[in-house]
């Protein structure tokens, strides 16, 4: 089953009820979308893309790969193509890049344009121009871009911004003092540009989509261990060839179904076609430790990546610790994994959560404030979110209680539109809206397995 469907403005409604049960398909991959997209404008000849997510924030880097002069194209049948503009081959906006909500799309971009000498503006809506840039611009800069950026003086660097590209570029060894793919993969999209080689240094593994894609490219990409963990090496002025992608589905986007079986009785649903990177599966290990039924089934490698199906059905579950160093491999499910533990045994304790405050909203704060209207006993002690579950279903919503603040954020709304389909009692958001951003028919798809989702 694969359903899609806007999301009208307003309050949407979630309501225990029966169980669920289906095979379903979600959305492909957000990660591997943007970037097959973006990988496709630097090739040289036509890249087919299958399985393309459709969602708002991927359409924000198709648009930007048209306006710097790459052919972006879809075909009824869902296929995208992109014929490329080679390294260095891209050419200036004639007007301002509105990446909307999608952090993803701004900064790698950043890492495209550093090496692009022209000038070229960046903007989003509400939410993104709150989300810092600094982290990006710093490495880049050292590259040989330059920034004209609001709050500059505070070292944030906000959108809108201007970033101009360097014509002569600079390879640098960079160590990323916070695990992030984003900014990793900017400094190895900035040294695709660059002459030489250039490296990134990462403490911890974060989601490796990049370095796996650009060798499907032809780029040449390596991987060495050293004393600080791990450095990334791109070799720069590569010439990419097109590419067929197949993007698998998105196993943040299968988290919300897959956890929504788990905790109402009765309930098995399988999802077909995950990507099943390590890098990204520490939801899936996390929820095994603490006792759920989770199986995956047919696996199998396409394009590089791993990919199987997953099937989780109703369980009893436990609380658990959830280490720091887990945290990059599953850093947008712990919204999610938060409501999980609210139905578990016991106090679940996940450490190192410093990244949440920097996504589309300050998602830390964002959990626990949904979580107590939900009546939900949780502490936020520095980085560290601690939620105690009652190994009973979480009350939900009390009668004349203001909807869950979902700020623009669209895990934040899945994840709540989950608790209230467990709860005793439903739960209400503010706005869904923003959940088209990485899961068109998302409604329509939980519906179709039985849930109580209503619009206003």
């Amino acid at each position: 089953m694969t359903v899609t469907g806007a999301i009208p403005p307003g309050p949407v409604t979630a309501r225990p009820g029966k169980a669920l049960a289906g095979d379903i398909t979600v959305p492909g991959d957000k990660s591997i979308s943007h970037r097959a997209l973006m990988f496709g404008a630097l090739a040289v000849g036509e890249t087919v893309i299958h399985g393309l997510l459709e969602g708002e924030d991927v359409h924000r880097t198709a648009a930007a790969m048209r306006a710097l002069g790459a052919e972006v194209t879809r075909d009824k049948d869902g296929t995208w193509h992109v014929r490329g503009r080679g390294i260095g081959g891209l050419s200036e906006p004639a007007d301002v890049l509105d990446m909307g909500n999608s952090g993803t799309s701004a900064r790698l971009l950043l890492g495209i344009l550093a090496t692009a000498p022209f000038t070229t503006f960046l903007t989003g809506d509400a939410s993104l121009r709150r989300r810092p840039m600094a982290r990006v611009a710093t490495p880049l800069e050292r590259i040989g871009a330059r920034f004209l950026a609001r709050g500059a003086a505070d070292g944030k660097l906000l959108l809108p911004l201007a970033i101009t590209g360097t014509a002569d570029p600079l390879p640098i060894s960079y160590t990323l003092p916070v695990a992030s793919a984003q900014v990793k993969s900017a400094i190895l999209l900035a040294g695709l540009g660059t002459p030489g080689e250039t490296t990134v240094i990462e403490k911890a593994p974060t989601r490796d989509h990049t370095e796996l894609m650009l060798r499907h490219f032809g780029a040449t990409v390596t991987v060495a261990k050293t004393p600080d963990g791990s450095a990334i090496t791109v070799v720069g002025q590569p010439e990419l060839s097109g590419r067929s992608v197949q993007v698998p589905a998105d196993p943040s986007s299968a988290a919300f179904p897959l956890v929504a079986a788990l905790l109402i009785p009765g309930s098995r649903v399988t999802v077909s076609n995950v990507g099943l990177n390590p890098r990204r599966a520490g939801l899936y290990d996390t929820l095994r430790e603490m006792g759920a039924d989770v199986t995956i089934s047919r696996p199998r490698t396409e394009a590089g990546e791993p990919v199987g199906d997953i099937t989780a059905a109703a369980s009893e579950l436990k609380g658990v610790e959830v280490p720091p160093e887990r945290a990059p491999s599953m850093i947008d499910e712990y919204p999610i994994l938060a409501v999980a533990a609210s139905f578990a045994r016991g106090d679940t304790k996940m450490r190192g959560l410093g990244e949440l405050r920097v996504k589309e909203s300050d998602r830390l704060s964002a959990i626990a404030t949904g979580l107590k209207a939900c009546g939900v006993e949780v502490l936020v002690d520095g980085d560290d979110l601690i939620v105690r579950g009652k190994g009973a279903r979480a009350a939900g919503l009390s009668a004349g209680v203001a909807p869950i603040p979902t700020h623009l954020d669209h895990r934040i709304a899945m994840s709540f539109l989950v608790m209230g389909l467990a709860a005793q009692n439903a739960t209400v958001v503010d706005d869904a809206t923003p959940i088209d951003t990485s899961f068109p028919g998302f409604l329509a798809l939980m519906r179709g397995l039985g849930a109580d989702i209503a619009t206003s």
